[in-house]
């Protein structure tokens, strides 16, 4: 099963909690240009995979990550589209006299 990226209007702090961790950030970087397994990105942050399993939760909850199984396997990419548009919705909900757009 493929997920495709799509854009949803996403709660500001759901957004906010999904970047506030370190390592949730070093994984979204390392997904950010290819994807990775699981055992791929807990070897290169060097944290267990299981954490790593509840951090990709969080980031998939929260639509910032597309998964592609492969085989046995799921890859993970970013999805910057998500990324990019929320981090509008946030700049919004602060500045809302100042309208940002996206554009590709």
């Amino acid at each position: 099963m493929s997920h495709k990226p799509v854009l949803t209007k996403m709660d500001t702090v759901t957004f906010a909690k999904a970047l506030a961790d370190e390592t949730r950030q070093k994984i979204m970087a390392l997904c950010c240009c290819s994807a990775m397994s699981v055992n791929a990105l807990a070897e290169a942050t060097g944290v267990a995979q299981p954490t790593v399993s509840h951090h990709l939760k969080i980031l998939r909850d929260a639509g910032l990550v597309i998964t592609r199984r492969r085989g046995k396997e799921i890859y993970y990419t970013l999805n910057q589209a998500q990324l990019a548009s929320a981090c509008c919705q946030v700049a919004e909900s602060f500045a809302p006299e100042v309208p940002v757009k996206l554009e590709a």
